[in-house]
């Protein structure tokens, strides 16, 4: 055996390793056990690797063992080498950014083996790390995407850009309802509805978004005006954030970021409203007729406008030391744009399922306020509204009330989301109901008579998604993150959804697993599991996201 060791070429591991003669039999031998060969099928896999087999097990059920463990090898290997290049930053780029499945199976298998979405659908999927589309100049055309047009042209297929605005706006929301589920109840400071403003910061809500480029300066409170027995808090005294009358429902905030202003060319305040949330909210949805628009007596070609009574409530109900969701919104944008009137501006309001329709509400009065003369400026700023699963707010004439005031309109709605088609405007013409009338002596009338919808309509559906079951339930069909990742998928009506689509699918994962198909959901536990869970325990720790105190 000595002798072997000497015959050793002059390039052998132990003249590598700079060891004497005497060791080579050792060195050899203890080299061995620990350099094994990196394609060796016998060799046990890093806790990575052995959980991205779940991946391929599913994916290539047909595959031996032993060919999976020479290719996870390889990924590894390759991963070393990646990494140990001089100059070179180390990542990690796993499984799927190391190998090429083009080499591999040359005949295209690999995309048809790992579902739809191919490669790099999982690739994707196992991300919980945001990616956003790139944000382009809007510049001159900044008008044209907010609506100037009522964006002719831009949704059918979808301007790249406005889906980006869309997104965005739609995150907006999504900080709403973050902000009231991690503190659902109204405190004791908080609860005169003043923004805040004077809090404290360890006693105020705090606002979660992934723009940083945008400060929050009011939180919003809605007030139902159905009250509860004092009994149902005794029983149950720690859920009483259901029952309680005041709740946060959204915040105004203001671009704040030179950059961004510059990008987006005007400074853009934005109102997000988040959707039902509280019992007495859901109480308030339940009374569906229609009432006449306060402080307007005027009548058009269809009547005189006329909003849903629970809308409404919600809307202008105030307390005794809780000011009116109206009054709140009103206050705070006359000073932001008496603090901003030499620049050019614009309001944005946005919401999802309640908040979409209180929009119409905000903006119905907020164009009436600053047309008004009221203000230092001589012209209102442009005024959108972008609206995820809305229901329909009031009738034909309150819709050509909001188009007077060249108020714009962005409804996305989801062909699969009963809450859009609700309340089901039904309305019956003179002539049947007093046919009605005679034959049943009875008063025909209907509660949700006349509603309509108001403004452009962009219209997604559950079943262009290649991730989403085809039978998805209706709470998926109106889930605000469902709407994101229908919107970033769309490239027109008879296209599919799109194969570069950025938005990571772990949330949605998390918030509707059962809707998902099980392709995804069993890939993704298996391959990562633990940044899942993470991820839906504390939501909020990305280092993408920012929160904002006021």
């Amino acid at each position: 055996m000595p002798t072997l060791s000497h015959k050793l070429p002059s390039n052998s591991l132990s003249h590598n390793l700079n060891l004497s003669p005497t060791h080579h039999l050792q060195t050899k031998r203890a080299t061995f056990k620990n350099r094994m060969s990196p394609l060796n099928p016998l060799q046990t896999p890093k806790p990575k690797v052995a959980s991205l087999s779940t991946v391929l097990d599913r994916g290539n059920a047909g595959s031996s063992d032993s060919m999976k463990s020479h290719l996870f090898n390889l990924d590894r290997l390759l991963g070393e080498r990646q990494s140990s290049r001089p100059g070179e930053e180390k990542q990690d780029r796993g499984m799927l950014g190391a190998l090429d499945f083009k080499r591999i199976w040359r005949d295209g298998s690999a995309e048809k083996e790992l579902g739809e979405g191919g490669a790099y659908g999982l690739r994707q999927l196992l991300s919980t790390t945001g990616e956003y589309s790139p944000r382009n100049g809007l510049g001159g055309r900044w008008r044209e995407y907010h609506g100037r047009s009522d964006w002719a042209g831009m949704l059918d297929p979808l301007d790249e850009n406005l889906r980006r605005e869309v997104v965005r706006y739609g995150e907006f929301v999504q900080a709403a309802y973050h902000a009231f589920h991690t503190s659902p109840a109204t405190s004791k400071r908080g609860d005169d509805g003043e923004g805040v403003r004077g809090m404290s910061a360890s006693s105020a809500c705090h606002v979660v978004s992934v723009d940083r480029t945008y400060r929050v300066t009011r939180y919003l409170y809605a007030t139902s005006s159905v009250g509860l027995p004092r009994w149902v808090d005794d029983v149950a005294p720690d859920l009483g954030w259901l029952t309680q009358r005041s709740s946060m429902i959204g915040y105004v905030a203001v671009c704040d970021d030179r950059r961004e202003i510059q990008r987006m060319g005007r400074r853009d305040i934005v109102i997000a409203l988040r959707g039902t949330a509280t019992c007495l909210e859901w109480a308030d949805n339940l009374h569906a007729n229609l009432v006449p628009v306060p402080d307007d007596e005027a009548s058009n070609s269809h009547g005189r406008p006329k909003v849903e009574c629970g809308f409404l409530s919600l809307y202008r109900t105030s307390r005794v030391h809780v000011p009116s969701l109206s009054e709140s919104i009103v206050r705070e944008v006359k000073d932001l744009i008496e603090t901003y009137k030499n620049e050019t501006l614009s309001i944005t309001v946005t919401g999802h399922s309640l908040g979409a329709a209180l929009a119409l509400l905000v903006a119905d009065e907020l164009s009436t306020v600053l047309a008004s003369g009221n203000t230092s400026i001589a012209q209102p700023p442009p005024m959108a509204v972008f609206s995820f699963g809305g229901p329909k707010v009031g009738n034909r004439s309150f819709g050509d009330r909001i188009k007077s005031k060249n108020v714009k309109v962005l409804r996305i709605v989801n062909n699969q989301d009963i809450i859009t088609k609700v309340p089901a405007g039904i309305s019956l013409s003179e002539l049947t109901k007093q046919r009605l009338r005679k034959l049943a002596r009875i008063e025909v009338t209907t509660p949700w008579d006349g509603y309509s919808h108001v403004g452009t309509e962009l219209r997604v559906d559950t079943r262009m998604s290649p991730y989403l079951r085809s039978d998805a339930d209706v709470t998926c069909c109106h889930d605000l993150e469902a709407y994101l990742h229908l919107v970033d998928g769309f490239l027109s009506s008879n296209c599919p959804f799109r194969s570069n689509a950025k938005r990571s699918l772990a949330k949605l994962i998390n918030e509707q697993r059962s809707n998902v198909k099980g392709l995804y959901t069993s890939n993704a536990m298996a391959t990562g599991g633990l940044e899942f869970e993470r991820a839906r325990s504390g939501r909020t720790s990305s280092a993408t996201q920012s929160v904002f105190f006021l």
